[in-house]
């Protein structure tokens, strides 16, 4: 079967270059060996940020720069006045909130905060402060920053491309290899039918950690790609609606993000500095360590009736030098196939569109006469891949945040 574009994964990276290369009038399918957004996407706080983790240090880079202006993009989007049309998608928050503690390095971090962004933070006084963060000895502002449910983005995109989405056997797939590892065909199949091979004119990688096995698949024994590991921490229960970063030099303390689970209780993200320091704590000492750092940065708070839990959630991305957090998204292009990592979520779409315009300058206009998804009846039958269900929806390890917090605690909350 011929096609323009074969795309390996179904996270917000793979579906938003799906839409742009379907846009343009490409012939594209879209590989996904487990459910839309597992891993990463689904696990993302949903904060479409532009930049602020970058201007703590007081500047940008100029690759950074271009994530300036991805909450205009998506809000666009999110709005139904720009492709793709994500007005059926869940925005959480029209804003997120900015905040320090009373300590010389969160003051420096508000101030860096004000540099290099398209909409600098609005601070707030005491009157229009959330409850939650009403006694607060720093200063509280508030962000332009939309922050969105990833999985009801997911489905906005799956419903859009629906007959060009194919759940796949990652085990049974198999690449047909040429000269200088340019990929002739591929052979996939599901779990009932036979296998059915394809001839993409290019092959476009986005499976996040699961790019690893593919590009052994095409040659590469050992591919240049790197994990950070996130230790992410779960709240629910009594909880207010927060969504935010609490600020601390050059480095985000927390970040919180708030939603609600299938029974209807209010659950906390909660990442930042604790989850990247939390890869090497086991679950006790992270949720001492969430005790610890919630109580000194919601001062005046009560978390007794709230349960805690974690997960751990691997960041894949192209090698860098020192495994620094790269700026922007990150590709390794080889004759026909491309390997991607957006880095963020909310450079999904940049990274689409240079894509869209790499597959441009290979392939042309497509040579595709017609759906061949529609006129192949094995294709018809195929099982679709679904959206993935967020982690507090299956972790298991739920316990009493009061369990861990300690008379010092208490009288920071007090």
């Amino acid at each position: 079967m011929d096609t323009d574009v074969l795309i390996f994964g179904g996270g917000i990276a793979g579906l938003w270059a799906l839409d742009r290369l379907t846009q343009l009038g490409y012939d594209a399918a879209l590989f996904e060996a487990n459910a839309l957004g597992a891993g990463q996407t689904i696990a993302a706080q949903g904060i479409i940020h532009g930049g602020m983790k970058y201007a703590l240090q007081g500047s940008l880079t100029s690759s950074a720069a271009n994530i300036r202006d991805m909450p205009s993009l998506w809000r666009d989007c999110l709005s139904g006045n720009c492709e793709p049309n994500l007005q059926s998608a869940t925005v959480r928050s029209e804003l997120c909130h900015l905040w320090r503690t009373d300590s010389v390095t969160s003051r420096l971090g508000m101030l860096g905060a004000r540099i290099g962004l398209r909409v600098a933070p609005t601070h707030l006084n005491a009157s229009n402060r959330p409850a939650v963060l009403a006694e607060c000895p720093g200063t509280v502002a508030e962000m332009n920053e939309q922050v969105i449910d990833p999985a009801s983005v997911l489905d906005a995109l799956r419903t859009r491309h629906e007959s060009r989405l194919f759940q796949i056997d990652a085990d049974a797939t198999k690449f047909q290899l040429g000269e200088d590892s340019v990929i002739e065909s591929v052979s996939v199949r599901n779990q009932i039918d036979a296998a059915i091979e394809w001839r993409p004119r290019t092959t476009i990688f986005c499976a996040g950690s699961g790019n690893a096995k593919l590009l052994q698949s095409v040659g590469c024994e050992s591919p240049p790609m790197q994990r950070r590991p996130l230790h992410m921490v779960l709240l629910r229960g009594d909880l207010p609606i927060l969504n935010g970063h609490c600020v601390d030099g050059a480095k985000t303390r927390v970040t919180i993000t708030s939603t609600t689970d299938r029974a209807g209780r209010t659950i906390w993200q909660v990442g930042g500095q604790i989850a990247e320091d939390g890869i090497h704590m086991d679950e006790a000492e992270l949720f001492a360590r969430a005790a610890a750092d919630l109580s000194e940065v919601l001062p005046g708070w009560n978390f007794d009736d709230v349960e805690i839990s974690c997960h751990r959630v691997d960041r894949a991305e192209r090698l860098t030098t020192g495994f620094k957090r790269p700026d922007t998204f990150q590709m390794v292009e080889q004759k026909n196939w491309i390997a991607a990592w957006p880095t963020k979520l909310a450079l999904a779409p940049l990274m689409a569109e240079h894509l869209a315009e790499l597959v441009a300058s290979r392939v042309g206009t497509s040579t595709a006469k017609s759906d061949e998804a529609k006129v192949d009846q094995r294709l018809a039958n195929w099982t679709r891949p679904q959206v993935a269900q967020p982690p507090w929806e299956f972790v298991t390890n739920w316990t009493a945040l009061a369990n861990y917090i300690t008379p010092k605690s208490r009288r920071r909350a007090a």
